[in-house]
């Protein structure tokens, strides 16, 4: 019997832990993926074009980066969504799901991956497949191990109140990710293809997206250069893969606003760099500092640049700075992007949200540690904020700079600015406000 029906392959997909252990505790068949069985489950997920994931058209939103990129000619053939093959886990290897109060950040991982293979000499991309979770097996002069000839992406899944899969600007993901490639010599892809095999594996894994809105599921596209040859240059073989992780919050509830550790002897990126880039190499430099930061009785480290001591990013997220000018009016002001700097794609929403509400000025622009302290010294320091994917929005209390402690009111307001784009973007996200942000897979 070959399956074919839409609506019975997404049940499968979507309760596909529960009735593997029922069938295997009851034992009421015999199926077997080594056995003649395989065959017919393998046609039962050949991908039809009735069965491709939907995603609800979002409307076309600016971005602080190319959107669409050439590919270039010997890069070779595209992979197609239409070519994705699935292998189901087996019962024993199946992982026992956390509950929500354990799900810290990167911990655990869903039952299925999503894997894409490229080799030049074979004629680019090849044909994408889902596989249980496993191991990778690379040579050890694989580029990636020698020049980390590697990027990433941050996402996430959001299970909405109405319980619908929520994805949030996709294509942004795609597309900054595909400009990294170009910058680390790695092929670029559809990034279109990518979101609809990405779609299909949450469908997969979609019990691993919580059942609440304080937790989600972390999408970590990642390409890598495994090229087994040591020599500095681009990599004629890569491979994109995409794991997924159930997170709770990135800082746990109640610990109150963060207090960041600013030492202008370290730098996070220089211009001509790939600070702008989400690249390996901007990341594992950094964790010495944290753990001085650590040290030193704060959460993150707030990073500055130049004898000016511009503030740039802290931690892994964007910065913003809400103040009061001279003639009394707010002013809502972020680092611009002049290549330091991630151009965040949760940077980019709070910048649209604020400039859509018309309320305050909303300004990219360099700002200064000793500006910073005047305006806390005049009062007119109102609130500071981190903004990323994995925290969304993240208060922050205090700095420590130079021997002294700067305090921040953030969170002393009655209706602070922060707690009401938190509130937005979370509303978009878990699907409490419409939005074409927030694409669902259906």
């Amino acid at each position: 019997m070959v399956l074919r029906s839409k609506s019975f392959a997404r049940y499968i997909f979507q309760n596909q832990h529960k009735l593997i252990q029922q069938l295997v505790q009851t034992q009421q068949l015999q199926i077997r993926l080594c056995s003649g069985g395989s065959q017919q489950i393998q046609q039962a997920l050949r991908v039809e074009d009735d069965d491709m994931p939907r995603i609800s058209q979002a409307a076309p939103v600016a971005a602080p980066f190319p959107m669409k990129i050439e590919h270039a000619p010997d890069v070779g053939e595209q992979f197609r969504y239409s070519d994705l093959s699935v292998r189901l886990a087996a019962p024993h290897q199946l992982s026992p799901k956390p509950d929500t109060d354990d799900m810290a950040f990167g911990k655990y991982f869903t039952d299925h991956m999503l894997k894409i293979a490229y080799h030049k000499r074979l004629g680019g991309w090849q044909k994408p497949e889902i596989t249980p979770m496993e191991t990778l097996n690379l040579h050890p002069a694989a580029k990636v191990f020698h020049y980390a000839v590697e990027l990433f992406e941050g996402m996430k899944a959001y299970r909405g109140v109405d319980g619908r899969i929520r994805l949030f600007r996709p294509d942004m993901n795609m597309a900054r990710m595909n400009i990294t490639a170009y910058r680390s010599g790695l092929p670029t892809f559809d990034g279109e293809e990518l979101v609809k095999a990405m779609c299909r594996l949450i469908m997969i894994d979609s019990e691993w997206v919580p059942h609440t809105e304080s937790a989600s599921l972390y999408i970590r596209p990642t390409l890598i250069g495994i090229e087994p040859t040591l020599g500095v240059a681009s990599s004629d073989s890569a491979l994109l893969y995409t794991i997924l992780s159930p997170v709770g919050s990135y800082f746990k509830p109640g610990a109150g606003g963060l207090k960041l550790y600013a030492n202008p002897k370290y730098t996070r990126a220089w211009h001509g760099g790939v600070g702008d880039r989400k690249v390996g190499s901007n990341y594992g430099p950094t964790i010495h500092v944290q753990r001085e930061a650590l040290k030193e009785g704060c959460h993150q480290v707030l990073w500055l640049y130049g004898d000016a001591h511009e503030l740039t990013e802290v931690g892994v997220m964007n910065i913003f700075m809400l103040h009061m000018k001279e003639n009394g009016e707010r002013e809502l002001v972020t680092p611009p992007l002049d290549g330091l700097i991630l151009p965040g794609i949760t940077r980019d929403s709070i910048l649209r949200l604020c400039r859509q509400w018309g309320e305050f000025t909303v300004k990219e622009e360099k700002f200064t540690m000793p500006m910073v302290k005047q305006l806390a010294k005049k009062g007119r320091l109102l609130e500071m904020f981190g903004a990323g994917t994995a925290a969304v929005i993240s208060p922050i209390e205090r700095i420590a700079y130079m021997g002294e402690e700067i305090q921040v009111p953030t969170e002393s307001h009655e209706s602070p600015v922060y707690r009401r784009l938190y509130d937005t973007l979370t509303g978009i996200q878990y699907g409490k406000i419409e939005h074409p942000w927030a694409p669902v897979i259906d």
